[in-house]
């Protein structure tokens, strides 16, 4: 049998279809026996069939002599810091993250919460769970059975988030906060009681049912319950997250919703002022921005492959102080080199206190000078046979092309990146122009009407 919720660098897929009871097993027992560890910790989001596949995923891994750690609910930056600051030999979060309410998925690290992805040994994980649910018992169950022991982990967690602001300089901001009914609500309880902020909070309660629509605030269509909350209640600022909350989203005080691209180049100049000549790593989605302000600001811009697995490799390589994705993760070195969707948003409240700047102001001028059209999504019927010909129709006027993650061409004043998703059957446009916010509508248009297919 095939096994195919295993993608690029996580597992996602159906439930029951493509992930139930015996493929968590499975994984377990597959785990255990690539990675050859002693103690692993485990989490899982509020996904309703969570708490069962991780029942499961835990009996493979203690059938296969694994020790486990169970820290319950969570997002999965907790899994992150855990196998990192209690020293595991690697973790597994449960989680499909932003998919729809039938799906279900895990997110795989090792010791110091380095990812497992298909090129670390994820397809490896792929074949022994394979073999085993097709009746190959070679890699036989541990004649000493692990134990299960729960973890109360959140107080060193949070400890570890405030060491990232400056309370004494925090000014009392009314934040608008929507969880999406996913696994936040509890995290930001806990910071409630530590930050001067006065929250307002929605769709707060984690609720795998998902009574508010799946937690994606990249879909247009959510954004509107956070935006009118902004307005109804004067707030300062306005977040949401997606079902683990790894990514964070940001509206400004006039509730415009603020694309991921220009945190990563808010956050870039931050750090690089903290670390001058440090790396910032970004993807090749949109990049005049931020290549400009690491210019600009002593650093050095590394373009890494679109995905969490490759982005956190090449931190590593380069030993980056910061990285950051147009689809709002943010990766950082002082979090074992992991994304969070709770230290962006902590060191943006700082900003706006340190420097006595809303969240328009913050960004505003960057948005003028790099327009972009945010990332749009296409079903199509052959994604290697449109992009081969995009290729082709702008090759022979281009600047530059590059491969690096799908299609990248700068045409002069504009340039786009078309590539497929690793995670969804979707191709996705982002297209980017220099201060003309007419050329780049234009040629977004321009670039679709090659695409072709049908919305997603």
């Amino acid at each position: 049998m095939t096994l195919e919720c295993f993608k690029a660098y996580d597992i996602r897929g159906q439930v029951p279809d493509q992930l139930n009871e015996d493929v968590a097993y499975a994984i377990g027992i597959a785990y255990a026996s690539f990675l050859g560890p002693e103690r692993v910790v485990v989490g899982h989001d509020m996904r309703l069939s969570s708490p069962d596949l991780t029942k499961h995923l835990v009996e493979g891994l203690t059938d296969a002599g694994v020790e486990v750690t169970h820290i319950g609910q969570c997002g999965t930056e907790e899994i992150y810091f855990a196998t990192e600051h209690f020293e595991m030999d690697g973790g597994i979060m449960v989680t499909a993250s932003h998919n729809p309410k039938d799906y279900n998925g895990m997110k795989l690290v090792r010791e110091g919460s380095r990812p497992i992805s298909g090129d670390t040994g994820l397809d490896d994980i792929r074949k022994m769970a394979e073999e085993w649910l097709a009746g190959d018992r070679s890699r036989s169950v541990s004649a000493k059975k692990g134990s299960v022991t729960p973890l109360a982990h959140r107080d060193a967690y949070l400890d570890l988030l405030m060491k990232h602001v400056n309370l004494g300089t925090l000014k009392p901001l009314k934040i608008v906060v929507n969880a999406g009914n996913g696994a936040a609500g509890p995290v930001l309880d806990g910071l409630a009681d530590r930050l001067p902020f006065e929250f307002v909070r929605l769709h707060h309660e984690p609720d795998g049912s998902f009574p508010h629509g799946v937690p994606n605030p990249l879909l247009v269509e959510n954004r509107t319950p956070t935006a009118d909350a902004i307005v109804a209640h004067e707030a300062d600022l306005g977040i949401a997250w997606d079902g683990d909350f790894d990514r964070c989203f940001f509206f400004d005080e006039d509730a415009r919703f603020i694309e991921g691209y220009y945190i990563v180049g808010l956050l870039a100049e931050a750090f690089l002022q903290r670390d001058p000549g440090a790396a910032v790593v970004h993807d090749p989605r949109l990049t005049w921005n931020t290549v400009d302000i690491v210019d600009a600001a002593g650093g050095r811009a590394v373009m890494s492959k679109t995905g969490h697995a490759f982005i956190k490799e090449r931190m590593r390589i380069e030993d980056s102080v910061y990285g950051g994705e147009m689809s709002a993760h943010h990766y950082f070195r002082d979090f074992a080199y992991c994304d969070s969707g709770m230290l962006p948003w902590l060191l943006v409240t700082q900003l706006m206190s340190d420097r006595g700047q809303s969240m328009a102001q913050l960004v505003d001028e960057r948005m003028a000078l790099f327009p972009a059209s945010g990332e749009i999504n296409r079903r199509v019927e052959d994604a290697v046979a449109v992009l081969d010909a995009i290729e082709s129709e702008y090759r022979d006027h281009a600047e530059s092309v590059d491969h690096t993650d799908g299609l990248s061409m700068v045409m002069g004043d504009w340039r786009f990146n078309v590539r497929m998703s690793n995670t969804e059957p979707v191709v996705r446009l982002n297209v980017e122009s220099r201060g003309n916010e007419t050329l780049m509508q234009a040629k977004t248009q321009e670039v679709l009407s090659l695409l072709g297919g049908e919305p997603a």
